[in-house]
């Protein structure tokens, strides 16, 4: 079996267009789609239309939920700008989609952790910064998950794990958002994969044992930086521009 896992769109229909053309050349059987798709200052419509016109199999993110549950003024910018180009099909499509999901009883889905899409599973944040979290904080959350894949997304950077059974942790990057600022306390960071590029991962059975493959595809991510600096947002175009935020 193979697979494509993509996240953390985030409004990029170009970064977004460009890895679906990308897996049409490299054949899957299906594709997955870990959440927080349309929350930016880019093209949060686009991308849902994208979406739905698409057939993959998708559950929601942090923002995807934070959309819909809070009010605008206690929305972040980004959510906020994304509410605003969104229709009621597509809000629906967000409201029907699950936290979690297991596909044919060996892929399980999550975007954050299994039970908090709001918190990393392969990273941590400290006073210091971003770091690789413990391999036994990653084995105890996934306790109980009978699958020998298990996928992940929310911190944007492409990322395997062994366990020490043999499944595999994957988060495969993200498509849209190659960097952002989190200001959340105790700990404000920065994430930044160090690419421009949209990046997805694909996974395949080979033997009954799961590999990663994780792609980098370039697209016009100048046209998106550009955008994001129209909007006022200096973080995401540096972040679209380079895949660094400065």
């Amino acid at each position: 079996m193979r697979i494509a896992a993509i996240a953390d769109i985030h409004g990029n229909h170009l970064a977004l267009e460009a890895v679906l053309a990308d897996i049409a050349r490299v054949g899957v059987d299906l594709t997955v789609n870990l959440g927080d798709h349309l929350s930016s200052p880019l093209e949060a419509g686009k991308t849902a239309d994208l979406l739905l016109a698409n057939e993959m199999i998708s559950i929601r993110g942090n923002h995807d939920r934070w959309i819909l549950e809070k009010t605008p003024e206690e929305m972040g910018a980004s959510d906020r700008w994304a509410l605003g180009q969104l229709t009621e099909a597509h809000k629906a499509w967000l409201a029907a989609l699950p936290a979690t999901r297991t596909v044919e009883d060996r892929i399980f889905l999550c975007h954050g952790t299994p039970s908090d899409d709001n918190t990393y599973w392969l990273e941590r944040v400290l006073d210091g910064g971003m770091t690789m979290n413990r391999i036994e904080a990653i084995e105890a959350e996934a306790g109980g998950i009978d699958c020998p894949l298990l996928l992940c997304a929310h911190s944007h950077i492409p990322r395997s794990v062994r366990l020490s059974d043999g499944r595999l942790v994957v988060n495969p990057g993200s498509v849209g958002c190659p960097g952002y600022q989190d200001p959340t306390p105790p700990h404000p960071h920065v994430m930044q994969a160090g690419t421009p590029d949209a990046t997805y991962a694909i996974l395949e059975e080979v033997g009954g044992r799961w590999s990663v493959t994780f792609r980098q595809v370039p697209y016009d991510n100048i046209a998106m930086s550009r955008l994001a600096a129209e909007r006022g947002n200096k973080a995401w175009a540096s972040a679209l521009e380079s895949g660094w935020v400065r």
